[in-house]
């Protein structure tokens, strides 16, 4: 919860930073904003692989962490299904700590799914929750999402 505080504090001077650049700001209350946190901090999304539905889901497994430097340690559950079979991995993700959402690759080897190739997927950490941003499957360098 520590890095919520920080995020809040970065929301409102950034938005003291914008209400001095404008006049739309004038008599503007300056509040600690509301974070918007997934409610189970799970997120869920099916991908179209080939024509078959391909289930991905990233959940946090624990608090992120600021680490030494600028990352920002993610502890996920990440899921993948799809009608040949599925899988489960924990892990950790390093996101850069900072103003605005951060991204990471990650891969995934469809063979565990029933299926070939490999998915590629752009991940990013906001609202409290691990979201795929993109993706692309191997080889040809399909565009999925």
């Amino acid at each position: 919860m520590k890095n919520i505080g920080v995020l809040a504090a970065k929301c409102c001077k950034i938005l003291a930073s914008v209400c001095l650049l404008s006049s739309s700001c004038v008599g503007a209350t300056l509040v600690q904003p509301a974070v918007a946190i997934a409610a189970d901090g799970c997120s869920n999304e099916v991908l179209q692989v080939r024509g078959t539905p391909v289930t991905v889901n990233y959940c946090l497994s624990g608090t992120p962490q600021q680490a030494p430097g600028s990352e920002l340690l993610v502890p996920v559950k990440a899921t993948f299904s799809a009608a040949g079979g599925s899988t489960t991995e924990q892990s950790t993700l390093h996101f850069l700590a900072g103003e605005g959402p951060s991204r990471v690759i990650e891969s995934v080897d469809l063979a565990q799914l029933g299926s070939s190739g490999t998915l590629h997927l752009t991940l990013v950490y906001r609202d409290g929750a691990v979201h795929v941003e993109s993706a692309i499957l191997t080889p040809g360098a399909i565009t999925i999402k």
